[in-house]
């Protein structure tokens, strides 16, 4: 991801069908996205990518590594308006290149407890559940719970084979 990459993300993250998946659910402004951007870019140990699928960019993803330079989080969306099919290419490509060229260990990732779409993708790239934090998230009306995910990479090789574009 780039600065030119900026507004285009921020219209996908303020996007109602994108923010209500996430923790922070208010309209992002721009100098907060700035700022965002600033401090992430300068921590080397955050790869924020902009995903494209035929030559369109069509979602964007982070990978922070915060416990050890092993392990990581990731957290992802896909534009709005992408074709069917988007999210799994993107998952396909992000965790082969997390466990490839940045040699990661582990990738973990979390989902609200009533997005099932997310539980679902996360299971479909061969994640496991590793718990669910009960009512950890108060949104500003009400608790939710949080379902962590961690996926290994000799995981990850075994089931890349599997998984059908």
């Amino acid at each position: 991801m780039s600065q030119a990459d900026l507004e285009q993300v921020l219209v996908w993250r303020n996007h109602a069908d994108v923010r209500r998946y996430m923790y922070t659910t208010h309209e992002i402004g721009l100098d907060e996205h700035r700022k965002w951007f600033g401090s992430a870019k300068s921590n080397p140990d955050t790869h924020l990518l902009i995903f494209e699928r035929d030559g369109q960019a069509s979602g964007f993803v982070n990978i922070s590594s915060t416990r050890c330079l092993e392990v990581a989080d990731w957290g992802f969306y896909v534009a709005p308006d992408a074709p069917k099919g988007t999210g799994r290419a993107l998952g396909k490509r992000v965790l082969t290149y997390a466990f490839g060229e940045l040699g990661l260990h582990k990738v973990c990732g979390q989902a609200l407890g009533f997005n099932e779409r997310s539980i679902q993708f996360h299971t479909v790239l061969g994640f496991t559940e590793e718990g669910r934090l009960r009512d950890q998230h108060f949104d500003g009306h009400k608790y939710h719970d949080v379902v962590c995910f961690g996926l290994l990479a000799n995981e990850w090789e075994a089931t890349v084979e599997v998984i059908v574009e």
